[in-house]
């Protein structure tokens, strides 16, 4: 009998070997941009940026098409290449979806409908990082699907309308707001820390946007709650995360203050009357997002709105790339 055959065996790839990959694509990307667009790269420099930099200026990125990094997807176990943002945008030009585009919002929408699964489910952290790249360059806000080691249990959910939180002993809806924003009413209960301040006169304006612009994650199904809860329970208290509707490209800064929906509601994050009436206004009650921490140390990221679609592109901007 001859000898069975033998097995193929997977080459992993370390995250060292990734990193030096999306560096050599990140000087190749320069070279060939540099050789292509010389007026382009004059331009940048004239205004006293660096070509490298573009980055940082996410309304230029879009117009100048330097969105760049290979990322690995691998959703059936063969190593296989997901197309970078500037790849995205120019599969999308050819098929039509993307002509006389000009706004980051309608690019940042049509990029996550050709990307994301039609149903929600749990992402692959190849296309976890396309995203949180995709939102720094776009969005403009740094972002991470695990943070310090954490992750929830899924970054592609349902999100659903919470009611307010009290703040401090005594507080009623009333003291809320106006408007549209009252409707939903008044958690009967506390959120999962409790009063936000011990007393009204202990309450600060800082508190006030984290009660407004507030985020429900399902804290309490995380599979090592039980045995990491005082770590855990700290590590979340108001732990900025970045909300983006996946169907309009809204997108808000929310603080996470309370833990939920329960698993029967089919939901997975919950949102202040605040955060839903942004991301889809006064009648959005459930619907599709992308939920990341934000990764902000020195916390210089305000909490509400991102309001990125005030930049528009350049016109023809995406016929240039």
């Amino acid at each position: 009998m001859g000898k069975p055959a033998s097995k193929k065996t997977k080459k992993k790839i370390s995250s060292e070997d990734l990193r030096q990959k999306l560096k050599l694509k990140h000087l190749e990307t320069k070279r060939k941009f540099s050789e292509k667009y010389p007026d382009v790269e004059k331009f940048f420099e004239d205004k006293g940026i660096k070509l490298e930099d573009v980055r940082k200026h996410s309304a230029k990125i879009i117009g100048a098409g330097a969105i760049t990094g290979t990322l690995l997807l691998n959703p059936s176990g063969d190593p296989q290449i997901l197309p970078t943002p500037n790849e995205v945008i120019e599969k999308l030009k050819d098929q039509g979806k993307v002509e006389g585009v000009d706004t980051p919002q309608k690019l940042l929408v049509d990029t996550l409908d050709s990307v994301l699964p039609k149903e929600v489910q749990s992402l692959t952290r190849a296309e976890e990082k396309f995203l949180e790249q995709l939102f720094q360059n776009i969005l403009g806000v740094n972002t991470r699907a695990t943070l310090e080691g954490e992750h929830l249990n899924t970054t592609f959910g349902r999100i659903g309308a919470e009611q307010h939180l009290r703040r401090y002993p005594g507080d009623v809806l009333l003291n809320h707001g106006s408007g549209d924003v009252l409707t939903e009413g008044i958690a009967p209960g506390l959120g999962a820390w409790g009063y936000f301040a011990p007393t009204k006169a202990a309450f600060t304006p800082d508190l006030e946007e984290t009660e407004r612009w507030y985020a429900v994650v399902q804290t309490l199904y995380l599979p090592d709650w039980n045995t990491r809860q005082p770590y855990l329970r700290d590590w979340y208290k108001h732990r900025k995360v970045l909300i983006v509707n996946t169907d309009n490209g809204n997108a808000v800064i929310a603080a996470i203050a309370d833990s939920g929906p329960a698993a029967w509601t089919g939901k997975h994050y919950g949102g202040s009357p605040e955060v839903m009436d942004y991301l889809g206004g006064p009648r959005y009650k459930k619907g599709p997002v992308i939920l990341f921490f934000v990764d902000d140390p020195e916390n210089n990221v305000p909490l509400g709105p991102v309001e990125y679609n005030k930049l528009n592109l350049p016109a023809g901007s995406l016929h240039e790339i």
